[in-house]
């Protein structure tokens, strides 16, 4: 998390859009709810207005994996009263999350709740369609949650309203970098901090979404890895509820050649660590140092190459002090991998980095 990471204005309506959620699951689960009860008429009455009921039943009768939500909706009802209140109380407590980045966090859990497969199965892709089905054809709330019938907020304006309240450049054309790695902002891929597979409750919470670089979210790097530890999250950074804040800081390490992450308060090591094995972030980064100085030792040679075909003055140490020098004075914050770029000519212009540099070239024929 390089880069800084904040609400946008269409947050408000991810936020009515999660408590809608909420009093669905909520209904379903109250021990005198049945399946025969899911109606238009009774979701009238368990909710604000009737325009969040009218989009609440139009979103029951979609489709999908050739079943209606509605049928979803219907197998959590029909749970027994028992099952209903462990699914009662493990959504009570995982709604206390933002508690869990405060002092002395109440317990919370760190799995599933112990209710049936199949009801557990039929809660979760009910919830998760809110995002899936819900935010990507329109919720029915503008940005500033206010509800109604059409034009409500979707997935594409939410991901071009964070792209463009993330750009370093205001110029369209520009290239834009990834908040997690500092990379390129490639393959955008929508990233659930919490999966939402393991947590639906949160699969339109705009605290749990961020617009990321494809290799940042892929299986590889953070997918649907766990972002706690087992329900702690002590040791652990969060996008938006706790960032870095400038608070980690990159260094070239000479013995191991590799890029060394670090945090300038040494209490927030396990927490740098964590995000490190998260998102394999040295590993990438080193990658990026070591083709970008491949990349300049590569553009020395080839104009020693020239000079020397034309009969001119080799390069001096100095002459190479100065090239790096200019790169790095021309760096722009804006681009991607600029810190990884600002590390690698603090690296090189080192005194005893510059006299092998100067070496190499000496052997240029």
């Amino acid at each position: 998390m390089l880069k800084p990471i904040r609400r946008i204005n269409c947050s408000d309506a991810l936020v009515a859009c999660r408590g809608l959620q909420e009093a669905l699951a909520n209904w379903l689960c109250e021990p005198t709810t049945s399946a025969n009860d899911i109606t238009n008429a009774n979701l009238t009455l368990r909710v604000a207005t009737q325009t969040e009921a009218n989009w609440l039943w139009a979103f029951l009768q979609k489709i999908d994996k050739e079943k209606s939500l509605l049928s979803r909706a219907q197998t959590v009802a029909a749970m027994s009263g028992a099952n209903k209140k462990l699914l009662r109380d493990w959504i009570d407590a995982i709604s206390t999350l933002t508690d869990q980045f405060q002092a002395n966090p109440p317990v919370w859990p760190g799995v599933r709740p112990a209710i049936p497969l199949p009801s557990w199965q039929a809660f979760k892709e009910l919830m998760e369609a809110f995002y899936e089905k819900g935010l990507r054809s329109g919720l029915p709330y503008l940005a500033n949650g206010t509800p109604v019938a059409t034009g409500g907020v979707t997935y594409m304006q939410f991901v071009q309203e964070f792209r463009n309240a993330h750009r370093l450049n205001s110029n369209t054309d520009a290239r834009e970098v990834c908040v997690f790695c500092g990379g390129p902002l490639d393959d955008i891929e929508v990233d659930h901090w919490l999966a939402k597979s393991e947590y639906p409750l949160f699969s339109v919470s705009p605290d749990n979404l961020a617009p990321i670089c494809g290799r940042c979210n892929s299986s590889g790097n953070k997918g649907t890895k766990p972002v706690h530890d087992q329900g702690r999250f002590t040791d652990w950074y969060h996008p938006y509820l706790r960032h870095p804040k400038g608070s980690v800081r990159l260094d070239y390490d000479l013995q191991t050649s590799s890029i060394k992450f670090s945090t300038i308060d040494p209490g927030d090591t396990p927490k740098a660590l964590n995000l490190n094995r998260l998102l394999n972030l040295t590993e990438r980064w080193t990658r990026e140092f070591k083709a970008e100085y491949v990349k300049h030792q590569r553009t020395l040679i080839e104009r020693e190459r020239r000079r020397v075909n034309r009969g001119q003055p080799r390069h001096s140490q100095n002459d190479i002090a100065d090239y790096l020098q200019t790169e790095q004075d021309d760096l722009l914050v804006t681009e991607p991998y600029y810190e990884i770029h600002h590390v690698l000519f603090t690296a090189t212009l080192e005194p005893s980095r510059l006299a092998a540099w100067h070496a190499e070239l000496e052997l240029v024929l």
